[in-house]
């Protein structure tokens, strides 16, 4: 309906309609930047941002896809930014704030149960690359195919980085289970 309601509606799109799609899409977004940075405050500069440039150009945009597809892409991108500027700044992921640091507020309790938690922990531990290809395929519902334009990369890679990612987040799941 939202995907819709991008491509007909045109110039008259409304706060309204902005609203509307924050308010669906906010949720999803934000875990998908937690999982993929695995810290909060990242996650919702990451999200915040995309929202904010998303509605400064609202009015001109044109969607030739999936909405939340487009706007997963924008928040991966803009995780990736944040976290490159992160380290070259000196911060390890160590010092700053992990994702299980504040869980108090509403839109954080949806991480709170300890099957996430287990699992945001082992997506830590993988490599970025393949972190940001299993949950942009399996959270952000995209296909391997837009990842790796999103990304610059082949789809074999993209398929191999996937492959290789949950292999070993499986192997981290049941050391971790078995402890």
């Amino acid at each position: 309906m939202m995907d819709r309601l991008c491509t007909v509606r045109g110039r008259q799109r409304s706060a309204d309609d902005l609203r509307s799609i924050y308010e669906k899409y906010r949720d999803s977004l934000l875990i998908l930047a937690i999982a993929l940075s695995h810290d909060v405050s990242v996650a919702e500069d990451a999200v915040h941002d995309v929202f904010v440039a998303f509605a400064e150009h609202f009015a001109d945009f044109e969607l030739t896809g999936s909405l939340k597809g487009y706007l997963a892409t924008c928040v991966a991108n803009r995780v990736r930014d944040l976290m490159r500027r992160k380290r070259s700044q000196g911060i390890s992921p160590e010092r700053s704030s992990s994702a299980s640091a504040d869980l108090a507020e509403p839109s954080h309790r949806l991480i709170c149960n300890e099957e996430l938690r287990l699992l945001s922990s082992a997506l830590a531990k993988l490599p970025h690359e393949q972190r940001e290809v299993i949950v942009l395929h399996v959270h952000g519902q995209m296909r391997f195919r837009v990842i790796a334009q999103s990304l610059g990369i082949s789809v074999n890679t993209v398929k191999g980085r996937y492959r290789y990612g949950i292999r070993k987040l499986r192997s981290i799941l049941n050391s971790e289970i078995q402890e």
